[in-house]
C-alpha cells in the first residue's frame, strides 16, 4: 500500500524541521540526535519519492547519496580540514584513514 504523497511530504518536512532543531542544538559532532534525525530525513525522503512516483509517475530533482558515491568524493575533495566533516559523513570503510585527506591535500597544492 502506497503512502499518500501529501502525508509523505508532511513527514519529510517534519523530519527536516527535527534535523534543523538537532543541528542548531547539537552537543558536538557526535551528537546522537543528529544521527537519528539524519536517518529520519533520509527515510522520509525515500518514502516521499516513492509516494510521489506511485501517485503521479514523477520524481523530485533531488537524490540521496552515500559515502560510496563519486559525488561524495567530489564534495569532500577540496576540504581544508578533515575535522570539518562530521564523522557520520565519512566512509565506513575499514581502510579509511583521516590522514588520507591530509595527504591528498598536500598533493593538490
Amino acid at each position: 500500500m502506497s503512502l499518500d504523497p501529501h502525508r509523505a511530504l508532511e513527514a519529510l518536512v517534519t523530519a527536516l524541521e527535527e534535523h534543523l532543531a538537532a543541528s542548531l542544538n547539537k552537543r558536538g559532532d557526535e551528537d546522537s540526535a543528529l544521527d537519528v534525525t539524519f536517518e529520519r530525513v533520509s527515510t522520509a525522503f525515500e518514502e516521499y519519492e516513492d509516494a510521489l512516483y506511485s501517485a503521479t509517475g514523477e520524481v523530485t530533482p533531488l537524490d540521496l547519496f552515500d559515502d560510496s558515491d563519486e559525488l561524495y568524493d567530489e564534495l569532500t575533495e577540496n576540504l581544508d580540514d578533515a575535522d570539518s566533516v562530521p564523522t557520520r559523513y565519512l566512509p565506513d570503510d575499514d581502510d579509511y584513514d583521516e590522514d588520507d585527506l591530509d595527504e591528498d591535500e598536500s598533493t593538490d597544492r
